[in-house]
């Protein structure tokens, strides 16, 4: 495969993460008392979920945008998605295990989300890193 080519299941993945973002990210933004309320937060900081709305926007956002790019800019992108994924990933499993919130079902669906695209983004990065050798 060309340095330049970029696959297009990727290119769907990347339409796939701007939709899942958005719809994760305008309930969260508008409304974050009501939506993490009704999920089992016990307390919620309409500062910091309004933020985390704010990085889910402009992550989605991009990965709409950028869906058509060369294979150095998905590179680029990839590399902020894996670094994003993981390090949610972490937060959300450190805070679950010190029993934030009582560990509501809902962290642990947001962690496994993260953990899934974090594997989907570790596979396309490796992939690219492989293509381009």
């Amino acid at each position: 495969m060309p340095t330049s080519s970029v696959p297009g299941a990727l290119r769907k993945w990347f339409v796939v993460h701007f939709w899942a973002d958005i719809l994760f990210a305008l309930p969260l933004f508008v409304a974050p008392q009501a939506v993490l309320s009704l999920v089992g937060w016990q307390q919620v900081d309409p500062i910091t979920a309004r933020l985390v709305a704010a990085a889910l926007f402009g992550i989605g956002i991009e990965s709409l945008l950028g869906r058509n790019a060369d294979a150095e800019s998905f590179r680029t992108m990839l590399n902020l998605k894996v670094i994003w994924s993981a390090t949610a990933s972490v937060g959300i499993a450190w805070s679950i295990a010190e029993g934030a919130h009582g560990r509501p079902p809902f962290a642990w669906l947001v962690l496994g989300i993260f953990v899934v695209f974090h594997l989907l983004w570790v596979y396309w990065r490796l992939r690219m890193r492989q293509d381009a050798a």
